[in-house]
């Protein structure tokens, strides 16, 4: 078993910037996929960003060129640096990993998520 603690996420005004980070820890072989999701208020979850285990990144339309999704490996931490914040970026804020686990079989892990408000 594996589990995954976010820090980061609170209340900005529009335009301004916040960084979210999520270990990883437990029992772990290694990590394929890393992501961030996101889900406003009376919505379906969304994907935000997600990075590979090489470092390929894909956003969603709505964030590229304001958000950044990174990783350090040996840390087993994904990063989200989030800027140009809008109101619509308002949300709770999940981070995912696909990990290895012992003896070698693979599991999505979720965390608890943290909310992001961002206000006009």
């Amino acid at each position: 078993q594996a589990q995954l603690v976010e820090s980061g996420g609170g209340l900005v005004q529009a335009g301004g910037s916040l960084r979210l980070s999520c270990a990883a820890s437990g029992m772990i072989l290694s990590i394929n996929d890393m992501g961030w999701y996101r889900q406003a208020p009376g919505k379906q979850r969304e994907l935000v960003a997600l990075i590979t285990s090489a470092g390929t990144t894909n956003y969603a339309d709505s964030v590229k060129g304001r958000f950044t999704i990174s990783r350090d490996n040996a840390k087993y931490t994904v990063y989200l640096q989030m800027g140009s914040l809008k109101p619509e970026d308002t949300g709770v804020y999940s981070c995912y990993a696909n990990i290895r686990n012992p003896p070698g079989f693979n599991m999505a892990y979720w965390g608890q998520g943290t909310q992001v408000t961002v206000s006009s």
